[in-house]
């Protein structure tokens, strides 16, 4: 069979490449499929983002991806708008948010980058207070921002954005539990937020809030252990969480099922114990990323979430990172 190649085509007068006009139809033994939806997607998806943080010397805007279906070492992304520790990260299908964190004051601006492409972050708006977050989680439509950390007293709001939109945070409702440093994760029904710091100890609590109805989060249930600085990765069944302190590192990963409340069930162990480490995750997979133990951690480890097991090696970020924040394009039942 002969093959057929063609590398450019035009018009009878070559100023422009063949017009299909009117109703047009195509035979072939094989198969051929038309390019569909935004832009930006186009470039594959399944991109982890890590940005922000400190290396154990200075605070950093950096941002490194890495394609969460292979493992290997984070690449370059570009930067965020400023330095950026303990902030929160979100993200829709096709754009992440980072907001809030300190650098060297606390921060209310968020910033927000395509995915897709590597660059800069934008200024998308502010939040209602400058302050460390630490913790977002999203539905691909809206972003929520829980709590975080200002002169000297925790912050219980929970902010909302729309993603796919600039502008301010407006209100949502308040934590049940008042703490700073917990991890959120979920699904496209709910945001799961565990664990914190309520100003005297770390809490084991599980809450959470349905992205269709604001209002103050509701009690889930308990997880096996209490920290705060945990990471989350979900997909659309099932939300993760590893690491933490208390004040002592913990390497315990726990899992939770969004439908149904009640309290974590051991899933395994990660492959180092530490807090500050961040979470991100495609349906399959999630990955667990820098830390601190107490020295700062390029390690990500990763866990095939529909099964129970011990974390795997997965690559190292460019740079030690810790109080960093993570995001993806494919999380919590948005993927493919």
């Amino acid at each position: 069979m002969a093959d057929f190649n063609v590398n450019h085509i035009t018009g009878k007068q070559g100023q422009q490449g063949t017009v299909l006009a009117g109703v047009t139809t195509v035979s072939s033994t094989g198969s051929m499929r038309i390019p569909s939806g935004p832009t930006e997607n186009r470039g594959g998806r399944g991109r982890g983002l890590i940005a922000g943080g400190y290396n154990g010397s200075a605070q950093v805007n950096t941002i490194n991806y890495i394609t969460i279906a292979t493992t290997g070492n984070s690449v370059d992304f570009g930067d965020l708008s400023r330095v950026r520790n303990g902030p929160a990260g979100s993200a829709s299908a096709t754009r992440g948010l980072v907001a809030g964190g300190d650098g060297p004051s606390y921060a209310k601006s968020i910033d927000y980058i395509t995915i897709s492409s590597s660059g800069g972050a934008n200024n998308f708006g502010d939040l209602s207070v400058a302050r460390i977050t630490y913790s977002s989680n999203s539905n691909n439509i809206i972003s929520l921002t829980y709590g975080g950390y200002y002169s000297s007293v925790n912050h219980n709001a929970i902010e909302y954005v729309t993603i796919a939109t600039t502008g301010n945070a407006s209100d949502f409702g308040d934590e049940l539990y008042l703490v700073r440093n917990p991890n959120v994760t979920g699904n496209t029904t709910r945001a799961v937020l565990f664990g914190g710091y309520d100003g005297s100890a770390a809490i084991n609590k599980v809450s959470y809030n349905l992205y269709s109805s604001r209002g103050t989060s509701i009690h889930f249930g308990e997880m096996g252990y209490s920290v705060f600085g945990a990471g989350g990765v979900s997909n659309a069944t099932r939300g993760i969480f590893g690491g933490g302190g208390n004040p002592s590192n913990a390497n315990n990963i726990e899992y939770i099922t969004f439908a149904t409340e009640g309290n974590g069930t051991d899933f395994g162990d990660l492959t180092v114990a530490r807090r500050m480490n961040r979470g991100m995750s495609n349906s399959i997979r999630g990955v667990f990323a820098g830390g601190y133990t107490p020295t700062y951690l390029n390690t990500m480890d990763y866990v095939t979430i529909a099964t129970t097991s011990n974390a795997t090696d997965f690559g190292d970020i460019l740079a030690t990172t810790g109080s960093h924040t993570c995001c993806s394009d494919s999380h919590g039942g948005i993927g493919y």
